[in-house]
C-alpha cells in the first residue's frame, strides 16, 4: 500500500500533466476544426493539424517535461539551489500557454486573411487554458501542504514574510552579577535571587533596576497569534491557509483573465488588434515564474502587468468604446501610481519633510 506522500505526489503530477496536454489538444484540434472551413473541405489538413499535435505533446513531455520533474524528484543540486523561481512554472509557460496563444492569433490571423468570421475561440478554449494555468500555480503553492489533518507550520511558508520573534534569551538581574561582599551575605541570599527570581533583598532596593517579567524562553509564531473562539458561532472565526491559497491565485490572476477575455470581442479578434491583446497577456503570465515570497513579485507585477494594460486599455476605450470595464483600468492606473510613488517618490528629499502629512 503506497504511503499518503506518495499518493499526493502521483495526485499533483497527474493534475499538473493533464493541465499541460488538455489545453494544447483543445486548441489544436478547434483550430483542425476550423482548416477545412478555410480551405474548402479539405479534411487532409484536420489529421495533420492533429498529428502534429499529438507530436508536440510527446516530444515535449519525454524530452522537457519527465526529466525536468525527474531532476525535481532526485533534488539535483543546481535544481535545489533555485529559490527565487520557479522551473517546472517556467517549463509550463514555455510549453503550454505560449503555445495556446500562438494557436489563437494564428487562427484569428487565418480567417482575417480569407475575410472569414468562423470560430473565435470565444469561451471554452480560452477559459480551459486559463484555469490549467491557475490549477497548476496552486498546485505549485500548496505542494508543500498535507491534504488531511490540520495546518499547523505550514500556514507560515503560504504567509508573507515578516520579522518573527523566535528566541529571547533570559536576562539575569543585578543580584546576578554584583559580587559578593561575604560568605555570610552569599549564604543568605535564596537560590531565586542568585538566579535572578522574583525574591531577595536586592529585589527591594529603592532605585534598583525593575526585573524582566519573562525570564524564560518562549516562541513567538503565526500560529501563537491567533486566538481560539468557543461557542456555537466559533467555527466562523476558524481559517485554513491551504484554502486561502486558492482564493489568492484566482485573484492574482483575474486582471489576466479579463485582459484575454477582450480579446474574445469580435471587433478585436477579427482585427490586428488581437496581437497586442494575447502578448500582452502572455507577459502577464511571467509573474508566474517568481515565487509568491519574493520581493521582485511587486515590481514584475507593475512592469508586466499593470502599466502595459492602462496603456493598452486606454487605447482600446478610445478606439472601440467600453470593451473593458473601466474598473481595471483605475486598477492599473492605481496599482502604478502608487508602486511609482511610495516606491521611488518617498526616498527624495521633498517627501521627506516631517511637515508634511
Amino acid at each position: 500500500m503506497p504511503s499518503g506522500k506518495t499518493l499526493k505526489f502521483v495526485l499533483y503530477e497527474v493534475l499538473q500533466f493533464a493541465a499541460l496536454i488538455i489545453p494544447v489538444f483543445v486548441i489544436m484540434e478547434r483550430f483542425a476544426g476550423l482548416i477545412p472551413d478555410v480551405r474548402e473541405g479539405d479534411l487532409t489538413a484536420y489529421w495533420l493539424v492533429v498529428a502534429a499535435s499529438v507530436a508536440y505533446v510527446t516530444s515535449v513531455t519525454l524530452l522537457v517535461w519527465v526529466p525536468l520533474k525527474y531532476l525535481i524528484l532526485k533534488k539535483r543540486r543546481f535544481i535545489t539551489e533555485i529559490t527565487q523561481w520557479r522551473p517546472t512554472a517556467l517549463a509550463y509557460l514555455m510549453l503550454c500557454t505560449f503555445p495556446c496563444f500562438a494557436i489563437l492569433i494564428a487562427s484569428s490571423k487565418v480567417q482575417v486573411d480569407r475575410g472569414l468570421e468562423l470560430d473565435h475561440f470565444t469561451e471554452l478554449p480560452v477559459s480551459l487554458v486559463l484555469f490549467s494555468l491557475i490549477c497548476v500555480d496552486i498546485i505549485e503553492r500548496i505542494r508543500p501542504c498535507k491534504l488531511m489533518g490540520p495546518s499547523d507550520s505550514l500556514e507560515s511558508d503560504l504567509e508573507m514574510p515578516g520579522p518573527v520573534l523566535t528566541h529571547l534569551e533570559s536576562v539575569s538581574t543585578v543580584t546576578g552579577q554584583l559580587p559578593a561582599d561575604d560568605d555570610e551575605g552569599q549564604s543568605a541570599m535564596t537560590p531565586e535571587v542568585r538566579n535572578g527570581g522574583p525574591s531577595g533583598r536586592w529585589s527591594d532596593l529603592p532605585g534598583s533596576p525593575s526585573r524582566p517579567t519573562h525570564s524564560a524562553a518562549y516562541l513567538y509564531s503565526s500560529s501563537s497569534r491567533r486566538r481560539s473562539y468557543s461557542g456555537p458561532l466559533g467555527f466562523l472565526w476558524r481559517r485554513d491557509m491551504r484554502s486561502e491559497v486558492l482564493v489568492d491565485c484566482f485573484l492574482f490572476w483575474f486582471d489576466t483573465v479579463e485582459m484575454v477575455r477582450v480579446a474574445g470581442e469580435p471587433l478585436i479578434f477579427y482585427s490586428v488588434w488581437v496581437f497586442p491583446v494575447y502578448i500582452l497577456a502572455f507577459m502577464s503570465t511571467l509573474r508566474m515564474i517568481i515565487t509568491p515570497q519574493n520581493p521582485l513579485l511587486s515590481s514584475a507585477g507593475v512592469a508586466l502587468q499593470d502599466l502595459p494594460f492602462f496603456v493598452f486599455r486606454v487605447a482600446l476605450i478610445f478606439v472601440f468604446g467600453y470593451v473593458t470595464p473601466v474598473l481595471y483600468t483605475l486598477k492599473n492606473v492605481l496599482v502604478s501610481l502608487t508602486f511609482i510613488y511610495f516606491t521611488f517618490l518617498t526616498k527624495l528629499r521633498i517627501f521627506k519633510k516631517q511637515s508634511m502629512f
